[in-house]
């Protein structure tokens, strides 16, 4: 297994891959398929076993030559046959990254031999990257499962099988083996897992539930945003659920329900629809976007944005099938004492200003 950064994981998401190659490559990562593994698409399997990746991406990587199978390049059509040793190379060397084991608390919610939910806290970024190398989740993982005989931070076939943003709070899912990484990765790709997301949004939303399609991509505006594109061209397909759980005058407390899991995914979607997320600062939720022009109401939002300082977004429900066991477990996490404590905020503010 070669030695993988998780920052490294990004940069292959974000790589230009063209025809021209440097004479050296090297390899970044490689697995060798199961005895039992069946027919599937190279591209299929590496989106499975790669967190973070496209399989857009890994497409664009095979057509430059980048995914080998048994050290002969593939197109990614390639069907996987048992014992297949898969790798991406690239035209430069990855970076190391060390993994420094951090006595960091994690509220775990449930444990077994092969993984482990845990709720995590807003603030707290999940894989160490440029300008977070330590205080991570992995780092706080890493800590934890110092003596699993079978868990290496650094080993992409383990550990966290999906992401939340660092201001998000709420339900992520680990894996302590490379058994329970494949099958669990194979849930999310197949969308078969349970996800609900509480969010608070600016505006009174007309509809009591709604459906939200629309392909996400990079915003070609700005690379730290994703944005929507509605003609499909461009971007990955997605789709939202919600539903109104309460009007609280100038915003409206939803629940989200995922069938894609696209970056922002809720955040993009719900600013498509005219209803930017709650103090969410990348996408333009940390203004007065609703209400009155008084002084003493915008004192009031202000007072609510330092209460609750992140996007108002929390991972509610997770629900899969455990990878040994077959078993259906489905987790809830409450909501955070600051989105709490913004909801009060806001009940009080309502109940005051229809007295």
């Amino acid at each position: 297994m070669i030695d993988n950064s998780f920052d490294e994981i990004e940069d292959f998401a974000d790589e230009d891959f063209t025809e021209e190659q440097n004479s050296e490559l090297f390899e970044h990562y490689r697995f060798v398929a199961d005895k039992g593994q069946g027919l599937m698409r190279v591209d299929k399997y590496l989106a499975m076993h790669i967190v973070g990746v496209s399989r857009n991406r890994i497409q664009q990587a095979a057509e430059a030559d980048c995914i080998l199978v048994n050290d002969v390049p593939v197109k990614s059509n390639y069907r996987i046959k048992p014992l297949d040793t898969i790798s991406v190379v690239m035209n430069r060397p990855p970076r190391e990254l060390e993994i420094i084991p951090e006595n960091i608390p994690l509220d775990v919610v449930y444990e077994d031999s092969d993984l482990m939910v845990i709720n995590k806290p807003p603030g707290l970024v999940v894989h160490p990257g440029f300008g977070n190398y330590q205080g991570t989740m992995v780092n706080a993982i890493a800590y934890r499962l110092k003596g699993t005989p079978e868990y290496d931070p650094k080993d992409p076939r383990l550990g966290i099988v999906h992401r939340i943003d660092k201001d998000t709070s709420g339900l992520i899912l680990v894996a302590k083996n490379a058994y329970a990484k494949t099958h669990l990765s194979a849930q999310f790709f197949n969308k078969t897992t349970k996800r609900q997301y509480i969010a608070l949004v600016w505006g009174a939303i007309d509809e009591d539930e709604g459906r939200i399609e629309g392909n996400i991509g990079r915003s070609p505006k700005d690379r730290m945003q994703m944005t929507v594109f509605p003609d499909g061209e461009h971007g990955k397909p997605a789709v939202t659920h919600y539903k109104v759980l309460e009007r609280l005058g100038y915003v409206t407390l939803i629940r989200c329900r995922l069938e894609t899991g696209r970056t922002h995914q809720i955040r993009v979607h719900m600013k498509y629809i005219g209803h930017t997320l709650f103090n969410d600062e990348r996408y333009g939720g940390n203004e007065v976007l609703k209400g009155t022009h008084f002084a003493k109401y915008k004192q009031f939002v202000q007072n609510c944005f330092n209460t609750c300082p992140r996007q108002a977004l929390h991972a509610q429900t997770l629900g899969f099938v455990h990878p040994r066991t077959g078993e259906e477990l489905l987790f809830e996490a409450p909501l955070p004492d600051d989105m709490l404590s913004l909801l009060d905020k806001w009940r009080g503010y309502v109940a005051h200003r229809d007295t």
